[in-house]
């Protein structure tokens, strides 16, 4: 074979590689899509007439405590505590972690909230960093809540700060800057009821996106469609994230992770896997795949369930350095997730989450931007030297981009059909929009942000940066 033979047989290979994975990745999407739209039915027609009041009204509804850890979140603390304070439940008690916050976070809610200072003894299950005093309110409109301060030692050892003081069977670990549905609880707790043969260990929930919404007194009013582009962007995103995949992945029973903004736990098994690892930027997908993996290895019968339902709003960034420091802890989360879990990756005994689970999250939500990255740099470089079919490679990119504009409304249709959050004619039509400009203009952003995220692990990388909020006042006009 000629030297000219080994390069037309190598690029034909490379093509045969690049089309293969582009085919895969697409139908994967399509299958988790179609088992989403099957399971979304069937949710839909088993609740359309469930009563939660009765669950409002039972003494046997159980026990939570919603933990929310807030670093320099002034801006939105005072709303976003009136939020969790007016949620339509009976049995809970809210936990505001104040982690070591140099702004006036604990100032306001001293104020707003007339918190006095308590002789409380904190009893440390999990090892936290030191707590600098409990506070609950004077005022007994207040009772539910209490105030943690304490010094910083990151969201993790926030949340196990709360975890050691709660004294409730689950905990609902949030983001304090989400807004929750008022009956985001009452929902929440569904599947405890339901799941007799089986303990649920964690139940998730639909995260949306609050920018330009209208929130009054800690309430989401009015769902609308986020003014600024990079916010509108990523409300499709997390449409196909949580419509059309999380969905899937729990009718599969291989979902491997709960969004931090918004989870319940049961605290008695948190607590006996060590609580949430201090040592990741993903501590939340860290936390559910080691839970998972104690509950096989003890060959327990469990269930992490899903609720499809939108029960939790949150802020989402609005320029790009802030989001690229989100996307690339993303990604730096992901990797130490797969790196410490490692031994169940193709592993049977692991049942879906080995053989399912954890490989796609290795191929398609870790290596696909590295090699869409490589692939596109060798695709340019062989156009560029004549060795590559400009047409083939055209028509490979818009089979791609259509394929990306077609998912993208599929999630679209998706919330049309279910929760119809956004109403009007005019709202599908701007998400339409962003949806035709997302694959040229974000999703470059995305493949970015992960392969900055692979360099800062690689240079041992472990904080989280600064996450500045706009905040939910500038909103409501």
């Amino acid at each position: 074979m000629t030297g000219n033979s080994y390069i037309d047989s190598g690029i034909h290979y490379f093509n045969l590689f690049i089309l293969g994975f582009a085919v895969l990745v697409m139908f994967s999407y399509l299958v988790l899509a179609l088992i989403s739209a099957f399971s979304l039915r069937r949710h839909l027609r088993e609740n359309s007439f469930i009563n939660y009041d009765a669950v409002l009204r039972s003494e046997l509804a159980p026990h939570l405590s919603i933990i929310a850890p807030a670093y320099n979140e002034g801006s939105t603390i005072e709303e976003n505590v009136k939020s969790l304070l007016g949620l339509n439940y009976n049995h809970y008690e809210v936990v505001i972690v104040n982690d070591g916050s140099r702004d006036s976070s604990m100032e306001i809610l001293r104020k707003a909230y007339k918190l006095e200072k308590q002789s409380v003894e904190y009893h440390q299950a999990i090892p936290t960093k030191e707590v600098r005093g409990i506070y609950k309110s004077s005022n007994p409109a207040y009772s539910r809540l209490t105030v943690i301060d304490k010094e910083n030692g990151g969201k993790a050892d926030a949340l196990n700060t709360g975890i050691n003081y709660s004294r409730n069977p689950y905990v609902v670990c949030i983001d304090v800057d989400c807004i929750m549905d008022k009956d985001a609880l009452l929902k929440l707790v569904k599947p405890l009821l339901e799941h007799s043969d089986s303990q649920v260990v964690a139940t998730g929930g639909v995260v949306r996106i609050a920018n330009s919404c209208v929130i009054k007194s800690g309430k989401l009013v009015e769902a609308r469609v986020p003014s600024a582009l990079l916010p509108r962007i990523q409300a499709i995103e997390y449409l196909r994230a949580f419509i059309l995949g999380r969905m899937a992945w729990s009718r599969l029973d291989g979902l491997l992770i709960i969004s931090g903004a918004f989870g319940m736990f049961d605290r008695r098994i948190v607590l006996e896997s060590g609580g949430y690892n201090t040592h990741t930027v993903g501590e939340d997908m860290e936390l559910v795949v080691r839970i998972r993996r104690k509950m096989i290895e003890a060959r327990k019968k469990y269930t992490v369930a899903y609720i499809p339902d939108p029960l939790c709003w949150t802020e989402a960034p609005e320029n790009f350095q802030i989001l690229r420091r989100q996307r690339s802890r993303w990604t730096r989360g992901t990797m130490e997730t797969l790196w410490i879990h490692r031994r169940m990756l193709l592993n049977p005994k692991y049942r879906q989450l080995g053989m399912i689970s954890v490989p796609y999250w290795m191929l398609f939500e870790y290596l696909a931007p590295i090699v869409e990255f490589v692939g596109l740099m060798i695709s340019v470089l062989f156009v560029c030297l004549g060795i590559l079919n400009w047409s083939f490679f055209s028509l490979l990119l818009l089979f791609v981009y259509l394929f990306a504009v077609l998912f993208s409304t599929l999630a679209l249709f998706a919330e049309e059909f279910t929760y119809q959050q956004y109403r009007s004619v005019r709202d599908f039509r701007k998400f339409f929009f962003v949806a035709l400009l997302e694959p040229l203009y974000f999703h470059p952003f995305t493949v970015y942000s992960a392969l900055k995220g692979n360099w800062e692990k690689l240079r041992r990388k472990k904080s989280w940066g600064e996450m500045t909020r706009k905040g939910f006042g500038t909103n409501n006009k």
